[in-house]
Formats: structure tokens, sequence, C-alpha cells
């Protein structure tokens, strides 16, 4: 290939370029729309303070959490987990893994085995892994336990989260009714 073609070659994707360019410019031009300087019609909204809002409070966190526990299944809580299971054993005996293992672990002292190294926010939680606890972990781990070392986002569906806190149910020497 001599010079002469190169430059034909780069002379066609300059002359697309401004065409691209061109086109553009002439688009803005035919269909120009000006902003009115009125708007047609105004929304009044009251300033709200954040002083006047109510706080949060854990009332208002809660969840249904027997509505919740029906939309579960224990089978799809089984293939739910395999997710969990790069980082955690579900096994009676399971050593932990990069997560600690979670054989009996609904009703649990939060940060309560011994031989794992928790996270700082989870030793200092103090309440035991709940049905509630789970549900409310399992939405988004680094939000409902500030400064946890587990970096999961989290199942967004609720069958799924009721599912698989079934499953870590049944994976105990003694589950706990369901409520």
């Amino acid at each position: 290939m001599d010079s002469f073609e190169i430059n034909k070659i780069i002379a066609a994707i300059l002359m697309v370029a401004l065409l691209v360019i061109g086109i553009g410019k002439l688009s803005e031009i035919v269909f120009h729309v000006e902003k009115p300087k009125k708007p047609g019609y105004v929304i009044e909204v009251d300033q709200v303070t954040t002083a006047s809002l109510p706080k949060e409070t854990e009332t208002e966190n809660k969840v249904d959490i027997v509505a919740l526990m029906a939309l579960g299944d224990v089978t799809a809580g089984e293939k739910i987990f395999k997710k969990c299971a790069a980082c955690h054993s579900i096994n009676k005996g399971g050593k932990n893994n990069i997560g600690p293992a979670l054989y009996n672990v609904v009703g649990r002292k939060i940060g309560g085995i011994a031989d794992y190294k928790y996270s700082k926010a989870l030793i200092e939680y103090n309440k035991e892994w709940s049905f509630e606890e789970l549900n409310g972990f399992l939405i988004k781990p680094a939000k409902w336990i500030k400064g946890t070392k587990m970096a999961y986002a989290g199942l967004r569906k609720e069958s799924d989260r009721a599912s698989v806190i079934k499953y870590l149910n049944q994976n105990s020497d003694n589950p706990l009714p369901l409520p």
C-alpha cells in the first residue's frame, strides 16, 4: 500500500467525522427549541425541615416476618445458598472458610464462633441471629451492620431471603420453630 492510498483512507475518515458533526449542527438549527422564559405551571412545595421528619425507630424497620417466611422454600434456599457456599460451609462440623461456618447459625450469638476472626462491628453488635436479623443482614450486609467485613451485595428478593433463612434454620441440631 503506497502513501496515496493511506492518504485516501485518512481523508475518508476525516470526511465522515465532518459529515457527522455537520449533520448534528444542522439538526440543531432545524429542530431548535427555545426554553420558555416562564414555566407553564408552577408546582408549589411546602418546605420540610429535617427536624420535623420522624426519626427512624426499630418499629418502622420491622418486617412482617411471618408473611416473609411464608414466601420461603427450603429447596430453593439450598439452590440460592450455592452463592454463599463459596465463602461459608453449612455442614455439621464444617470448618470456617473465608466466612464463618453457618451450621447452627439461627439462634446463635452474632460473632459467636470462637475460632473465627470476626470484624469489630460484628463482635460489638451483641445480638443473636434471629429470623429478623438474618433477613435484614441478607438484604445488604454492609448497611445492616456497618463495618462488617462481608462484602456481599445482598439478596433483593424477599422470597430468596426467606428461602435461605429456612435452609439455614433447617441445617441445625435444633431448628427453631418458624414464626
